[in-house]
């Protein structure tokens, strides 16, 4: 998927946070460690450092969710980050989006903090994040 179709797709899914540029996709894309995966109708982005991995954004049309595209692209992180050496992942979502956290349980994320207000939301409220993590040390144990 090209930069500006990367972003099209961001701005058709998210107001709040706010949806990233062409500009933002082409510098993240050039960045250490940033990955990205793609389906579709939907992309992840991700990054691996020094042994963590940061779910970065999570992009699927609004008209093909709840197909599986979401689990398939959050199932394909966590065998990319582990693939690229990290044995643990993080994100932050939106407290008030349901269907990603509801996604983001079902694959295994757990909540381990909340970032007050992090949020910008277009009518200018603020919204807590909820950051969540992800073990991704040996699954064979």
């Amino acid at each position: 998927m090209k930069r500006e179709a990367l972003a099209a797709l961001h701005r058709a899914c998210f107001t709040t946070p706010r949806p990233w540029s062409e500009e933002e996709f082409a510098e993240l894309l050039k960045s250490p460690g940033v990955f990205l995966l793609e389906e579709t109708h939907g992309f992840l982005l991700g990054r691996v450092i020094a042994g963590e991995a940061e779910l970065l954004t999570l992009a699927v049309a609004p008209d093909a969710r709840r197909r599986g595209v979401g689990r398939r692209l959050v199932d394909g992180f966590a065998e990319a980050a582990r693939a690229r050496d990290a044995v643990s992942a993080f994100l932050e979502v939106a407290a008030d989006n349901a269907g990603a956290r509801a996604l983001y349980a079902a694959t295994g994320w757990t909540e381990s903090g909340c970032r007050k207000g992090y949020y910008r939301a277009p009518d200018g409220s603020r919204i807590d994040a909820l950051v969540l993590n992800l073990p991704l040390g040996d699954q064979t144990a």
